[in-house]
């Protein structure tokens, strides 16, 4: 009797202890049981029986069980989320905010860890936004993670945003290039525009693995971070306001995998966002994170390219192999244009039409977005295959392709995408050429996993071309959409096509300087050069 009770003491007081054993029993019951068990495997449930995976080592020492925190801050409003590594179930869930107030550190709120996806988010109003404050995570006695909040670079003439996109699973090393040259560069804001992870139906883990590679450039700055295709377990996405999709491939329209594995996706890389515009939720309880964030008085529009697009499985005529994909030239686009597709939806664009009319203590603008808003690719994934025309990007439907592009010039505002694993610079038009807004698409992080080329079929120069590189000027893409092509890199250049972009944008001038760096270059060396056809500078006025 005196032994049970003994027993019952020591694991009460397990239980109720901040900090845990390197490892855990194997018969240790978790405290919560996944609604779903075909996703996640390596962090839910009893997630410390799994073995080894190529991913990331999840069993981690518990003082680094803190991974990284993320963070925006828009009208006197801090959001943060924290990211941990799976808990054990005799671990706290507990994680507490401090900043540092002269030289003593102050608790201002503590929050509790979600067991799908270990995250947990702050939010803290009447932040004063005038001065630095340095912070740190904590959980337990000795898990910590500290960054600067950043005051608003309101009094800075040029305002610095670095975006990123396709952070290919197929380089699973650290990225100390990037790190190194974003952190000399010391832009305002970072943006990445999706596919941070790559490992579909492994998120947490491939998450935790992106934040370890990126998460000193983003301690000390806010970071924008929202979801593609991939990140959900999708090659291609085509949400049609959240339905459910009949297969993994999607192009019926919907979510294939299980709605709380979204929404945690979700929510592991969008909570520390600005709050949406409109919180209502689509269909299977999915959210929506479209917003707006003002850095140093530039106005950042994040919109969902995904998530209301209508599916081209069973609309259009199928033009190839694949429902999304058109082979033959001689096809009318019009017969793929029909009436009641989507591409942004109502609701966006009635966000867009808002948010394109408030100017007070705003002096420049920019919406960013997963993908372009035209097929900027001719040939994919190897030179032989050459494809006319591909629904997954939002050069389709061209009649909400038409709509978005003309919310965005009425905002007077640029748009920053990328997706395409293709840098490229497009002047859109809609009506005639030209008169649509400015794009810059950045290259993929990785870029060896599927490359594209701007590969006129003629290959000929177009109509008011310039001397950057050969095949600029004005074209109609496979959709007959109108564009004015710039600068484009294909994987024949420096990092075969791999890098970031760099935007500046000048408010005194209203011009915005458009940069496009490759991988490998070293940022600190004074020959370091950009791709060919970059820096451009383009004025707004």
């Amino acid at each position: 009797m005196q032994r049970s009770i003994f027993a019952l003491l020591i694991l009460s007081l397990l239980i109720g202890c901040k900090s845990a054993p390197e490892t855990a029993p194997e018969d240790m019951e978790p405290l919560l049981i996944a609604p779903f068990d075909d996703v996640d495997t390596l962090a839910i449930n009893d997630w410390w029986n799994r073995g080894d995976n190529p991913i990331i080592d999840l069993k981690v020492p518990r003082d680094q069980v803190v991974a990284f925190g993320i963070y925006t801050l828009s009208n006197d409003i801090l959001k943060l989320s924290a990211q941990l590594y799976p808990l054990y179930p005799n671990e706290t869930r507990e994680v507490r905010l401090e900043i540092k107030d002269g030289d003593e550190w102050k608790e201002i709120q503590t929050q509790t860890v979600n067991d799908l996806g270990w995250s947990a988010l702050f939010r803290v109003e009447s932040w004063d936004n005038t001065r630095d404050v340095p912070y740190r995570l904590r959980h337990g006695e000795s898990a910590s993670f500290e960054g600067l909040i950043r005051k608003d670079p309101k009094d800075k003439e040029d305002i610095v945003i670095a975006a990123f996109s396709c952070n290919s699973n197929r380089d699973r090393g650290g990225r100390p290039n990037y790190v190194r040259n974003v952190n000399f560069q010391d832009p305002d804001l970072l943006f990445f525009a999706g596919d941070q992870s790559y490992d579909h139906t492994e998120h947490t883990a491939a998450w935790l693995k992106f934040g370890l590679q990126f998460r000193d450039i983003f301690r000390n700055r806010p970071c924008i971070t929202i979801p593609d295709d991939h990140d959900i377990g999708q090659g291609n996405l085509w949400g049609e306001s959240g339905k459910k999709a009949s297969t993994t491939a999607g192009s019926d329209g919907g979510y294939f995998y299980h709605p709380e594995y979204v929404k945690m996706v979700e929510r592991c890389q969008t909570a520390h966002l600005p709050d949406p515009y409109d919180p209502t939720p689509v269909q299977q309880g999915i959210g929506v994170y479209y917003t707006n964030l003002v850095v140093g008085g530039v106005d950042f529009a994040i919109i969902e390219d995904r998530k209301f697009k209508s599916g081209p499985e069973g609309k259009i005529p199928q033009q190839g192999p694949r429902p999304d994909h058109v082979r033959d030239p001689n096809y009318d686009p019009s017969t793929v244009d029909v009436p009641g597709l989507v591409l942004l939806g109502d609701r966006q664009l009635d966000f867009l039409d808002k948010w394109g009319q408030q100017t007070e203590g705003v002096a420049m603008k920019a919406v960013l977005s997963q993908t372009g808003f035209c097929g900027g690719a001719h040939l994919h994934g190897k030179k032989e295959n050459r494809l006319h025309a591909d629904m997954d990007s939002n050069g389709w439907p061209q009649t909400g392709r038409n709509k978005a592009l003309k919310a965005i010039k009425k905002a007077n505002a640029v748009h920053i995408a990328g997706d395409q694993h293709l840098a490229t610079i497009i002047k859109h038009g809609t009506d005639e050429f030209d008169d649509g807004p400015w794009a810059f698409v950045v290259p993929a992080l990785v870029n060896n996993y599927y490359s594209r080329w701007w590969w006129p079929v003629d290959e000929k120069p177009g109509k008011n071309n310039n001397d950057r590189l050969p095949w600029t000027g004005q074209y109609l893409d496979g959709f007959n959409n109108k564009i004015t092509m710039h600068a484009y890199v294909n994987p024949e250049a420096p990092s075969s096509g791999g890098g970031y972009g760099l935007i500046r944008f000048h408010k005194p001038s209203n011009e915005v300087t458009f940069e496009c760096w490759p991988r490998d270059v070293d940022v600190t060396k004074e020959d370091a050069a950009q791709f060919q056809g970059w820096p451009m500078t383009v004025s707004l006025d």
